[in-house]
């Protein structure tokens, strides 16, 4: 399964295959870092607001997909509240991987994580950034990275196919 956040309201890109998208609708709390993800209810944020699940929802896709509007080279601050409160998919435990510790994964699913930017005048460093940022995003979640890409506007990014 495609798990799709994205920041986009009306979100309308053509997907194939099974999906789920996390996308705005009501409103979405700050992770508080009270790691009730980790200990209370493993797994699952103990935050009700409709984004409590989003760490189990990782847990059972194939495929992380960001969409978002580039922010000074990284995703939008609705994006990152989603992965933020999304922690409770790796465990609190440390692991090395890579010459670099890590948390180590709670499930063992592993992720194709693939990124889609969109944005006017998106400079080269900013995309440098993107593709750094999501690089470490795959490395925390011992996930892989797809791809990353640019759009120049959100019209041009609706006629792709996920």
């Amino acid at each position: 399964m495609k798990l799709i956040i994205t920041d986009i309201e009306d979100f309308n890109i053509s997907i194939n295959g099974k999906y789920k998208i996390i996308k705005p609708q009501g409103n979405i709390n700050h992770c508080i870092g009270c790691f009730g993800c980790w200990v209370k209810t493993p797994g699952q944020c103990v935050i009700s607001d409709g984004f409590e699940k989003t760490g189990i929802e990782m847990s059972r896709c194939s495929e992380l997909i960001l969409i978002s509007q580039c922010f000074y080279g990284s995703v939008s601050p609705f994006v990152k509240m989603v992965q933020d409160r999304a922690i409770s998919y790796i465990h609190p435990d440390f692991v090395m991987r890579k010459g670099e510790m890590h948390h180590k994964r709670r499930y063992k699913n592993v992720i194709e994580l693939s990124a889609h930017f969109y944005g006017e005048k998106i400079t080269d460093i900013e995309k440098h950034t993107a593709k750094s940022i999501i690089q470490a995003n795959a490395d925390n979640y011992d996930a892989v990275v797809k791809k990353v890409c640019f759009y120049s506007s959100i019209k041009e990014l609706k006629e792709i196919t996920l």
